[in-house]
């Protein structure tokens, strides 16, 4: 009859053999992920040829006296309320409903065009040529809407919020 195993021996790998167990491991990763690492490749030169390498080298062996300059520069009044005023601004910008301001912009650009087609016009406009214009539908689309926009720029919905 066979012997019963009472020991078990690990194989052990020597350094040559784990290294060209490494390599073949990153190898399969970098043709596994060749277009990423092409296009970060490029990226990258691109980032060369511009001098951001260098800058990004500089910055980050002068990491201390680079972020006490930009402490520095960030910590004057006018710098400080810049960044107060964009942070509000932001906010804002954050409120608005674009889905209702988009008609309202390609108007607007109807309504640039037609004035930059318009531009060299020398022609006058009297009191009569502003009634005429009101019985032009277009004319009193807009000044609808002009209308029930300041209505509601002027109207106080901040206390139903």
């Amino acid at each position: 009859m066979a012997k019963a195993i009472k020991s078990i021996k690990k194989i052990e790998l020597t350094e040559d053999e784990k290294r060209a167990i490494d390599l073949k491991e990153i190898e399969d990763a970098l043709i596994d992920n060749k277009e990423a690492l092409l296009e970060t490749l490029e990226v990258v030169g691109h980032m060369k040829d511009r001098g951001v390498i260098s800058l990004l080298n500089g910055m980050f062996g002068e990491g201390d006296r680079v972020l006490k300059v930009l402490v520095d520069l960030l910590s004057t009044p006018e710098n400080t309320m810049a960044i107060k005023n964009l942070m509000l601004l932001v906010g804002a910008l954050g409120r608005i409903n674009v889905k209702e301001l988009e008609p309202l912009i390609d108007r607007l650009n109807n309504g640039i065009e037609n004035v930059a087609d318009n531009e060299d016009n020398d022609h006058k406009t009297g009191y009569l040529d502003l009634f005429k214009a009101l019985k032009d539908p277009e004319i009193n689309r807009s000044l609808s809407m002009l209308l029930l926009f300041l209505k509601g720029m002027g109207d106080d919905k901040k206390s139903n919020m």
